[in-house]
């Protein structure tokens, strides 16, 4: 059966939850109803005069913008002659100018189920900033495309929060959105005026290839669903003079460097087993970001099962081989990364600074995993009161 996402539930059922109210939207290229049209468009037809205000996170409307405080302006929607209000600019959380007037902030972005992924803190700030204002908050909720069973790394400590975590959460955190939402405004007695318009056909177990949807890139380097499974660990990258993938067709599915030696990088990886996934050996070239015109040697993955993989531990393992073998040539990147401007990006990644210390002590591989991948096991334990499926 097919996923009811929680924007076409608003569009039929719910449609009460709106009637009469100035209201405006939190959205993206990704905000998309079950059969593709944009949840801007849909829902400004089914409640004409009512929205207001656009909002977009990080990346902007269309995902034009890259990555890492790449911002995007204010703009006017010439259609329909409002503001659209960039919170990935000057602001990062709507100003009471923006929600003036409102009677409700409404909410429908596809989040990927990691942690660092800004989208979340996005919300986050939206939800204080409404709260201040006395606006409501509606969040339609979607897929976590990851499920909602699995839960990989260590909860951020709190020394360590940043843009790509505010708050004490795994790196794969298992929740929907609406579910995020619900568990922030209470466990940080944030206040807002909260309600949300569940999906239906959603179940924990359920992969996304599962929910009858289309996958729409949430963000550039996000084109397919693959991408968003491996992110949770590859990531971690991001914080390392290894490249991710960015400037190639395939961001985040592959990983290298010039000074990478492939075969030997691929080798040392099959000492371990990986469920789920297939590694091959590589070369490729980026267009742009780290490495760019540089032929770059490394690996790729190709996943044979989404419900067994564990990209975190996977790059912790590959961090330590690279480490092992290349310590010379690898490099921690330095700050700013995501606003951030003094702690090294690795640590606001990872959460602490207790893998970069490890790897940087020589500890051996095999220890660096067992110590510093996660399991975060009593993590939906302590979040169950706010689970909605």
């Amino acid at each position: 059966m097919k996923v009811q996402l929680g924007v076409d539930r608003l569009l039929t059922d719910e449609a009460e939850r709106l009637q009469g109210k100035r209201f405006g939207l939190l959205v993206n290229q990704a905000s998309v109803t079950g059969d593709l049209q944009y949840s801007v468009d849909a829902i400004s037809k089914r409640f004409p005069g009512g929205l207001t205000a656009l909002f977009t996170p990080q990346h902007g409307m269309w995902g034009e913008q890259q990555a890492n405080m790449i911002e995007t302006s204010d703009e006017v929607d010439s259609r329909r002659e409002i503001p659209i209000y960039s919170l990935y600019a000057d602001v990062r959380r709507p100003s009471a100018s923006m929600l003036e007037g409102l009677d409700c902030l409404v909410i429908d972005l596809q989040d990927v189920g990691t942690r660092v992924y800004t989208y979340i803190w996005t919300l986050s700030h939206c939800l204080e900033a409404c709260a201040e204002a006395g606006v409501q908050v509606l969040v339609l909720d979607r897929p976590n495309p990851l499920g909602g069973q699995i839960v990989e790394g260590p909860t951020l400590e709190s020394d360590f929060q940043s843009f790509v975590g505010r708050y004490e959460i795994p790196m794969r955190h298992g929740l929907t959105v609406a579910e995020f939402a619900t568990w922030a405004n209470e466990e940080y007695e944030i206040g807002a005026d909260l309600s949300a318009i569940l999906m239906q056909g959603w179940e924990r177990s359920l992969g996304f290839s599962e929910s009858g949807l289309i996958w729409v890139p949430p963000s550039p380097n996000m084109p397919r669903l693959e991408t968003a499974l491996l992110y949770p660990g590859m990531v971690l990258l991001e914080g390392t003079n290894l490249s991710e993938g960015r400037g190639t067709t395939r961001p985040f599915e592959v990983l290298g460097a010039p000074f990478i030696d492939a075969e030997l990088l691929a080798r040392e990886l099959k000492h371990f087993e990986w469920p789920g996934l297939e590694i091959l050996p590589t070369r490729f070239e980026p267009t742009f970001d780290k490495w760019q015109g540089q032929s770059c040697g490394g690996v790729a993955f190709y996943i044979t099962d989404e419900s067994a993989l564990r990209s975190y531990k996977l790059v912790i393992a590959i961090l330590a081989i690279v480490r092992k073998h290349w310590a010379q040539e690898f490099e921690w990147l330095p700050p700013p990364y995501e606003y951030e401007y003094e702690k090294p990006p690795i640590d606001i990644l990872s959460g602490s600074d207790g893998l970069r210390l490890a790897l940087e002590n020589d500890v051996h591989p095999r220890e660096v995993l067992d110590k510093h991948s996660g399991s975060g096991d009593d993590w939906l334990e302590r979040a169950k009161s706010y689970l909605h499926y």
